[in-house]
Order: structure tokens, then C-alpha cells, then sequence
């Protein structure tokens, strides 16, 4: 009888265990959900939040004259999300816009191949929301008007599931920046 007992002891202790972890991890899921930094904005974005975006591309910070659109939607717990910002900048070159040594850098849209063609294609997917119908159009994003510097994309396989992608489109001096995931 003590030898049951102590069994039935044993389980009730592992079994609270379970309990009290699978509690805290339906709390911490419904925080995470319902918490206050995880919504979604709309026009929020200022020059310092989205400085970072001319940065990568090298063109510079400094060169910001207005954030015109910007979206950021809020992140599933798989880290799905959607950010999209369009921002007027001072001025741009032809001569900034080109590939690097690496074979990186800007390349014109109308010239994409490969992996940039997918990442492109994968943001097509996206264009048809009514949170970012100010961004370019399916059309522009295969001009020749339009310059793409990709900062990164994430496969699985050879199927884009993650992009950031930066576009400038240099006659009326605007770039568009959008990271996605599914």
C-alpha cells in the first residue's frame, strides 16, 4: 500500500507540473495576442523609425524628406507579419542605383532573374490589401522605372517565405520598403 502511494504521489506531482506549465503557456499565449505591442499601426511611422531602411541600401538616412505611407501589422507568434513604408527622399542618382562587387545591390526591376524574381513575385501576393494600396503596383514592380535592392530573403527549398525588399523609383524620388513573412 505504501509502495502505491508513493506511485500515486509521484504522478499527481508530474501531473500538477504539466498543469501549471501548460497554464502559464496559455497565459503567456494570450499575452502575446492581446498585449499592448503587438498591434497593428497605420501612419505611425516617423523619420527615426524608418531610418533604417536607407541605411541598408547605403543611399543614407539623411536623405529623408517625408514618410508618406507606412504600415506595420501586428506579428503572429510564428513571427508572420506584413511592414510596408513609402518615403519621399531628397534627391537620387541613376549612378547610386547599381549592383555591387558581390553581385548585390540595386538592379532594375525589369531585369530580375532567379531567387529577386521569386522575392518579387512573393510580394505581388501581397499587393492586393487595402492596408497598402499606396504601394507600387504589380505592373511597376516589373518597369523598368523601378529599382529593387533586396536586404534579405529567406527560402524554403527555392521558395521565398520571407523578404525584405527596398524599391526607389528615382523620377519622382520614392522608396518603398516592405518586409514580409508567411
Amino acid at each position: 500500500m505504501k509502495r502505491l502511494w508513493s506511485i500515486a504521489k509521484w504522478f499527481l506531482i508530474a501531473w500538477g507540473a504539466i498543469c501549471l506549465f501548460g497554464a502559464v503557456g496559455v497565459v503567456g499565449l494570450v499575452a502575446f495576442k492581446l498585449g499592448p505591442g503587438n498591434t497593428e499601426s497605420a501612419q505611425t511611422a516617423s523619420r527615426q523609425d524608418i531610418r533604417y531602411v536607407l541605411n541598408w541600401c547605403n543611399l543614407g538616412d539623411e536623405r529623408i524628406e517625408e514618410v508618406i505611407n507606412s504600415y506595420v501589422s501586428a506579428r503572429s507568434f510564428t513571427g508572420d507579419h506584413l511592414d510596408a513604408h513609402q518615403i519621399r527622399i531628397a534627391h537620387v542618382d541613376l549612378s547610386e542605383l547599381v549592383p555591387d562587387e558581390f553581385g548585390k545591390g540595386w538592379t532594375r526591376c525589369d531585369k530580375v532573374d532567379g531567387v529577386l524574381k521569386d522575392a518579387i513575385h512573393f510580394v505581388q501576393g501581397w499587393l492586393h490589401r487595402d492596408d497598402i494600396s499606396w504601394f507600387l503596383t504589380e505592373d511597376e514592380l516589373r518597369s523598368q522605372d523601378v529599382f529593387v535592392y533586396p536586404w534579405s530573403i529567406y527560402c524554403h527549398g527555392t521558395r521565398p517565405t520571407a523578404v525584405e525588399l527596398i524599391f526607389v523609383r528615382p523620377k519622382d524620388k520614392m522608396v518603398f520598403f516592405i518586409s514580409s513573412k508567411v
